[in-house]
């Protein structure tokens, strides 16, 4: 199983497809690469795409450190060097989107473009912010594992079957780790990384999950593309993906 070695870090992938430009999948909080899969199918048909397991997710390693999210960003840096991606369309789904935009934040010159998959709060309104706090402190608490189960278990999957294992998914990742991601989703300056990143984006939001945020965004970064995807909740690159992938395919056209 091909690992990627940063140092004292292991990062588990997958690579299939060839051309440019690449993309490179980024799971969200609790996810691993297979969140992705109807995508990195697709796309593998026409060309090259890469899927990893984040740290503390999936067949990644997992240290006790290292769960904010510039570490993210720096991982997937270092990560591109060492697997030999230049210049991705990074495509993050919910924290991997922010990931993303910290990526091209804190280096402007490794992705070519974002695709943000419904991201997590990049510009969170106050109550936001006091929900995700309250969820770390009770994630910390002597019923953390119930807590998390009753968090993930209606993520807008319409599907029961695919609600079950969404939320099986999330709750395999150790709890203590999902803990600390979800303290540094609440450090992370969202608004800055944004107004910091130069290169095309494209920002899907579901139509169960859409928000007005849309529009302040678009007041920090004027070219920011927008779409907007019908019948489906926050994992809607797995409920929908014919819409998903062509939406991503016409803003493709328009990336260098």
């Amino acid at each position: 199983m091909p690992h990627a070695e940063l140092d004292d870090l292991r990062l588990y992938y997958e690579r299939a497809g060839e051309g440019g430009p690449e993309l490179l999948f980024v799971h969200g909080w609790c996810c691993d690469r297979t969140v992705f899969q109807p995508q990195f199918d697709h796309f593998a048909q026409t060309r090259a795409v890469t899927a990893l397991d984040l740290r503390g997710c999936g067949l990644s390693d997992s240290p006790e450190r290292g769960y904010g999210i510039p570490d993210f960003a720096d991982d997937l840096a270092r990560f591109c060097v060492a697997v030999g991606i230049d210049k991705p369309v990074v495509v993050g789904h919910s924290l991997g989107g922010m990931i993303a935009l910290e990526l091209a934040a804190r280096y402007p010159s490794v992705p070519g473009a974002l695709v943000l998959v419904d991201p997590g709060p990049i510009d969170p309104l106050p109550a936001t912010v006091q929900v995700l706090s309250a969820l770390a402190v009770h994630l910390a608490g002597p019923s953390g594992e119930e807590v998390r189960r009753l968090y993930v278990q209606d993520m807008g999957a319409r599907d029961e079957d695919l609600a079950d294992w969404i939320a099986d998914l999330m709750c395999a990742a150790p709890l203590p780790i999902a803990t600390e991601v979800i303290r540094g989703v609440n450090a992370w300056n969202g608004v800055g990384a944004l107004a910091l990143c130069t290169v095309p984006a494209l920002l899907l939001r579901s139509a169960l999950g859409a928000s007005p945020d849309a529009v302040r965004l678009r007041a920090i970064k004027p070219d920011l593309e927008v779409g907007i995807t019908v019948g489906a909740g926050h994992f809607h690159q797995l409920e929908v993906p014919e819409q998903v992938n062509a939406m991503i395919e016409r803003f493709l056209q328009f990336v260098p």
